[in-house]
């Protein structure tokens, strides 16, 4: 019987969990706001970690906030590196998540097409 999920995705929730509260404590850049980790990939051969990332309140743009946190990388994966019991730490990569700003667009564009189409339908009815 298969396993019911992978090493790879075992090891990617682990990393998302530490990443989370390494991120919280080792982190000191105010101009980033609130680092949220939302996903953590990892490749197959464990060999590289993407960390997908939000930012609540940051004074930079995405892109300069990934950067900024990438900066800290290294000192992250060392810190990692103490706490995870595993031959290989993976090469971590940082990227911004968009899919919340995705999901409040979405939710905005659905609200704005109910609220046209109820006053439409009022509208039409008092003709």
């Amino acid at each position: 019987m298969p396993r019911e999920f992978s090493r790879s995705d075992r090891v990617a929730s682990q990393i998302q969990k530490e990443m989370a509260d390494l991120i919280r404590t080792h982190v000191r850049n105010p101009e980033l706001g609130m680092i949220t980790v939302s996903d953590v990939e990892v490749s197959r051969d464990l060999a590289v970690a993407k960390v997908y990332v939000t930012f609540l309140g940051a004074r930079l743009s995405a892109g300069e906030s990934v950067k900024q946190l990438a900066a800290c990388g290294p000192e992250l994966r060392r810190e990692l590196g103490k706490r995870l019991r595993i031959r290989v730490l993976p090469e971590l990569h940082f990227a911004y998540d968009d899919s919340i700003e995705r999901g409040m667009r979405m939710d905005a564009l659905l609200s704005k097409v109910s609220q046209k189409s109820s006053g439409d339908g009022e509208g039409g009815q008092d003709s």
